[in-house]
């Protein structure tokens, strides 16, 4: 992981949004089809636009750190779905919301 930044920060072993409980991965999942204003428009505890703007930075600047945090995530899920198996339509929709991320990044 990569050091804090001033608008993204690590804690728990993972990406967050400087001061918010909103994972770096839930920006990275709507950034491909949503505009910064619509993002903050969704999560106003970010705090503004240019929070938005500074962690899509950050993710465009960072992009070996992101895709292995990423990828650990995805890690990470595989763990817990293993432990505590989701709903058919839970599993339905994150899966094509990974598939979405994934072509985006391709």
């Amino acid at each position: 992981m990569t050091p804090t930044h001033q608008y993204v920060e690590v804690r728990n072993d993972a990406y967050y949004v400087a001061g918010t409980r909103i994972g770096l991965d839930v920006v990275i999942w709507i950034c491909g089809e949503e505009f910064p204003e619509d993002i903050f428009e969704a999560y106003p505890s970010i705090g503004s636009l240019g929070k938005v703007h500074g962690a899509i930075a950050f993710i465009a600047e960072h992009p070996k750190e992101v895709e292995a945090y990423l990828e650990g995530q995805d890690r990470r899920y595989e763990e817990l779905k293993a432990l505590y198996p989701l709903t058919p339509d839970m599993l339905e929709r994150y899966e094509r919301g990974m598939r979405e991320l994934k072509a985006r990044a391709s």
